[in-house]
């Protein structure tokens, strides 16, 4: 993989971490280049005063923000958060002049932190890097205006998951959407509309098999404990276009939709492989005991379908179990919504444990 680093060393911190970062990039094979538009991966020194984006080209390239913290981080999340949104970053690596400590925080609200006391803590931020810059993101949608109308205004499936969605949000575990677009300037706004073609951050979804292959999903940015019209709030996935790398949709013509759902590519794998399944729901919770995936891959990559869809063939019944996915949350699955919710009721840990 190509890589390159864009902006100036401003601190001690910085010019530690960069130079873990490159030595270990190379020592695993990784060329570096001096133009940051030719990179797949690029490290950016984000100012926490003024935070900009590096402009990527395409989704391909995989931006990680490296932040020099002034002060103490006391609370990477809620300090390190709103500039991996402002940042338009992947994934922020921050830290302050003490060089003690290196935290990490993902879009999925995963933070994570490494001591500098470590004898490996070079190698092991390499491993928490390294995955996710090289995994492969799908969350382009192609709308095809041929939802049949009878449902045009939903079934049985969309009822369902409308009034999941409503014990769920009773249950505390949908956060309010990331209001990204008063957090950024309107030209960076623009920018991540065009570029990833999205316009809000929300947190955990639910999917339910329509026919086949075909299955109602959530969409991407809405309040998902207020799911509302189909073709807006509800989408209809027919699948997944492998040559234009994105998820096919049948909309209500004329209609207006929302992208669905970043996560639609993982649910589709696993509905194609278990048609035992008849529906999904994640939520960035927790619960005991349960298996978990190893790595924290982005979001709506292949790479966490792949990983869940393991899981989920080492599972005697797959069809209603539930999974972890590291650092982010939970995926249950079952026949419907109602069993789904009766299985997790009382069992759900609002803290996510970091790994």
């Amino acid at each position: 993989m190509l890589y390159a680093f864009s902006g100036d060393a401003t601190s001690v911190w910085l010019q530690t971490v960069r130079q873990a970062l490159a030595e270990t990039m190379k020592a695993h094979g990784h060329a570096e280049t001096d133009d940051p538009e030719e990179a797949g991966l690029v490290f950016h020194t984000v100012l926490p005063q003024r935070p900009r984006p590096f402009r990527r080209k395409s989704q391909a390239t995989f931006v990680v923000g490296l932040i020099p913290w002034d002060e103490p981080v006391t609370n990477p999340l809620q300090q390190l958060y709103p500039l991996l949104v402002r940042s338009l970053a992947n994934l922020v690596i921050g830290g302050s002049s003490d060089r003690t400590m290196t935290y990490l925080v993902t879009p999925e609200l995963g933070n994570y932190s490494l001591s500098h006391a470590a004898a490996n803590w070079q190698e092991s931020l390499y491993e928490r890097v390294a995955p996710l810059a090289t995994s492969h993101l799908v969350i382009d949608n192609l709308f095809d205006e041929d939802l049949p109308e009878e449902l045009w205004l939903g079934n049985q499936t969309t009822d369902e998951m409308r009034e999941a969605s409503r014990t769920l949000a009773s249950w505390n575990l949908f956060p309010a959407p990331y209001p990204v677009a008063e957090m950024l300037p309107p030209d960076d706004y623009r920018h991540l509309q065009r570029v990833f073609g999205i316009g809000g951050l929300s947190y955990g979804n639910l999917s339910a098999r329509h026919r086949g292959e075909h299955f109602w999903m959530s969409a991407s940015g809405i309040d998902k404990g207020k799911i509302g019209t189909v073709s807006r709030d509800i989408l209809l996935v027919k699948g997944y276009d492998e040559k234009n790398r994105a998820m096919r949709l049948s909309v209500i013509p004329g209609s207006h939709p929302l992208r669905v759902s970043v996560d639609a590519v993982e649910h589709w794998g696993i509905y194609r492989k278990h048609p035992e399944i008849g529906a999904l729901i994640h939520i960035h919770a927790w619960m005991d005991g349960i298996p978990s995936t190893t790595v924290n891959y982005p979001c709506g990559t292949v790479e966490m379908g792949e990983s869940m869809s393991a899981l989920l063939d080492q599972d005697p019944h797959p069809e209603r179990t539930v999974i972890g996915l590291r650092n982010h949350g939970i995926t249950a699955t079952g026949p419907s919504f109602p069993d789904i919710l009766s299985r997790l009721e009382g069992r759900i840990l609002a803290q996510v444990p970091m790994l």
